[in-house]
């Protein structure tokens, strides 16, 4: 089925392209959803129509997140969390612990915004991206620490998707470099 996507949809296309889905997808997500209209000339005629209003709100929208963007800069996330002997946490971290303390601070981000793939489940400092609109992305550092404890900044940030698993070590300390002989 031959639909023209009325907003961005990933994976799909842009606004105003005309692409072949599946029937069921298009009945049961796209349209329902206002994201697409089928392939008539009719529908071509009302997609022109509404492209300048589009156009103005998506300005609109894009210097909303623009403002959003500016006021995540410099901001920086701390939890703090119990966790075991080897740093793995009794809980974890999750997108709406980030999004609670957004909001906490005046910060108004959608849970579904932010891109943690896993819940943070150990100790240390993460880059968590946070998508504020489809073309502007802010990374915001997330420090989890014991409670009482203040984050040691200076160690280098790990990737949230890409964390240490629990049990192995984050580097070697001394007691692991080999005797000389």
């Amino acid at each position: 089925m031959k639909v023209i996507l009325n907003e961005y949809v990933e994976h799909l296309g842009e606004r105003g392209v005309v692409v072949e889905v599946k029937p069921g997808y298009a009945r049961n997500y796209l349209l329902p959803k206002r994201l697409a209209y089928i392939d008539t000339p009719g529908n071509r005629k009302l997609f022109e129509q509404e492209q300048k209003q589009w156009e103005e709100t998506d300005l609109k929208r894009r210097s909303a997140a623009e403002q959003v963007a500016a006021g995540l800069e410099g901001v920086e996330l701390i939890f703090e969390r119990r966790a075991s002997e080897k740093d793995v946490l009794f809980g974890s971290v999750t997108t709406h612990d980030i999004a609670a303390e957004l909001a906490s601070r005046g910060i108004e981000i959608d849970r579904r915004k932010i891109n943690l793939s896993n819940p943070i489940k150990e100790l240390g400092s993460f880059k968590v991206p946070v998508v504020v609109h489809r073309e502007i992305t802010v990374t915001l550092p997330v420090y989890v620490v014991r409670p009482g404890e203040q984050p040691v900044t200076s160690e280098p940030e790990v990737e949230a998707e890409a964390a240490v698993p629990p049990g192995e070590p984050a580097e070697a300390g001394p007691e692991a470099a080999p005797e000389a002989s």
